[in-house]
């Protein structure tokens, strides 16, 4: 393994973990919602926004137990927000990560409560995490807040995009919403709890806002490329749904080639940097490497 999938591996273990202790059992009442949860919690996945959470705030000197907590509670949201898009008014999709989408294992109504229930759920574990203070407590709320907002918004915008040709323009700022809020905060929040400097901090934006649109791009190419067995989900869904993708947009030799571009301007945003940066280096090599 390399030292990038050991360190996911590590990473996934280390998340797993903490959730399965901030979950509610699915013996609790109602039974049925905490099944739910767990059900779409504990699918799989590589856990990659905790990842970056670590990575950032490991690059900055930060402990991983002043990090787990954080890194947890964004996991909850990211798979609230996995729920939620895949429900039948959204994308209506019958599988993620392998296997059947919350709507389809239990029901439509069980699943946006299970959202409902992981959204509030990552707010609470942040504001009771005494491992932080409460200055930082508070400004991580608000951060992964205005976030989660944003990912919302541009599944909105999303929606309304759907049947229509788009400027590029308004592509980005889909994405830079919808997939990139998140993305960022994930790297923001780490270096936050890790006590970085503001110029540091707006250069981990750069690099965040950069590997955001990174992992976009090469989520259409894959969409547009690789079988349902290969991606977990419903492949080909985005052409179905005549979204707008990069794809769609630039084809598939441009949208590569945009890809590449894109990586190049991630990594020299770490330049800036007068850390160790190798693992950030590395993940955003992953993320380009993924549609290959």
């Amino acid at each position: 393994m390399s030292r990038l999938e050991i360190f996911f591996a590590e990473c996934a273990e280390t998340i797993d973990g903490q959730l399965d202790v901030l979950l509610p059992s699915d013996e609790t009442e109602p039974t049925n919602l905490r099944a739910a949860v767990r059900w779409s919690v504990f699918a799989g996945g590589k856990r990659f926004r905790p990842a970056l959470v670590f990575a950032v705030g490991k690059t900055f000197g930060a402990a991983e137990k002043d990090l787990k907590i954080t890194a947890a509670a964004i996991e909850m949201i990211h798979t609230y927000s996995l729920i939620h898009d895949d429900l039948p008014a959204m994308d209506d999709d019958r599988l993620r990560r392998g296997r059947a989408t919350c709507h389809v294992k239990f029901d439509e109504a069980t699943a946006i409560l299970a959202g409902d229930v992981l959204q509030t759920l990552a707010f609470q574990t942040i504001a009771e995490d005494e491992n932080l203070s409460e200055k930082i407590r508070v400004r991580l709320i608000s951060e992964i807040a205005q976030s989660a907002a944003k990912m919302v918004a541009g599944q909105q915008l999303d929606l309304e995009a759907e049947g229509r040709v788009i400027s590029v323009e308004d592509l980005e700022t889909i994405h830079q919403n919808k997939t990139g809020a998140m993305i960022s905060v994930s790297a923001r929040t780490g270096a936050i709890i890790a006590g970085a400097s503001a110029t540091e901090l707006k250069t981990v934006s750069n690099y965040a806002a950069q590997l955001g649109l990174l992992f976009q791009i090469t989520d259409d190419l894959l969409d547009a490329t690789q079988t349902s067995e290969v991606l977990g989900k419903t492949a080909g869904k985005d052409e179905r749904a005549e979204k707008a993708t990069y794809v769609s947009l630039y084809g598939l030799p441009k949208a590569r080639k945009l890809a590449e571009n894109v990586h190049i301007g991630t990594c020299e945003e770490l330049k800036k940097i007068r850390r160790e940066t190798g693992l950030l280096r590395e993940i955003a090599d992953f993320i380009l490497e993924r549609q290959k």
